[in-house]
């Protein structure tokens, strides 16, 4: 058995079939107000941790604020979407289920 050390920076992506992992990665790094995905869902479960910053996060029909030091779990085939908020650097790694991306955008 071979274990591989991956450097993927602060914002690059991560697909885990490359890599023979059943996960795959983004990682967010942004102090930008307002950024984040559009509305859409994935056929598996997305976790988010969320090392600083605030984001308002859409999920189904609730909204929420995720803060630095929080997880949150959004499952499979809900809709969601976030967008950061002010209050400093938005820094988060997002683990999808999944060897790879496979994302229904809606909006």
């Amino acid at each position: 058995m071979t274990v591989t050390a991956i450097d993927i920076g602060l914002t690059e992506n991560f697909e885990g079939y490359l890599q023979r992992s059943q996960v795959s990665i983004i990682r967010e790094h942004t102090a930008e107000v307002g950024s984040g995905p559009r509305l859409h869902r994935h056929p598996y479960s997305e976790t988010f941790l969320i090392h600083s910053g605030r984001a308002l996060f859409t999920v189904g029909d609730e909204q929420l604020v995720g803060v630095g030091g929080q997880v949150l779990v959004v499952p499979s085939l809900v809709v969601h979407r976030f967008e950061v908020l002010d209050g400093g650097t938005y820094a988060a790694t997002h683990i999808h289920a999944s060897d790879r991306f496979i994302t229904d955008w809606l909006e």
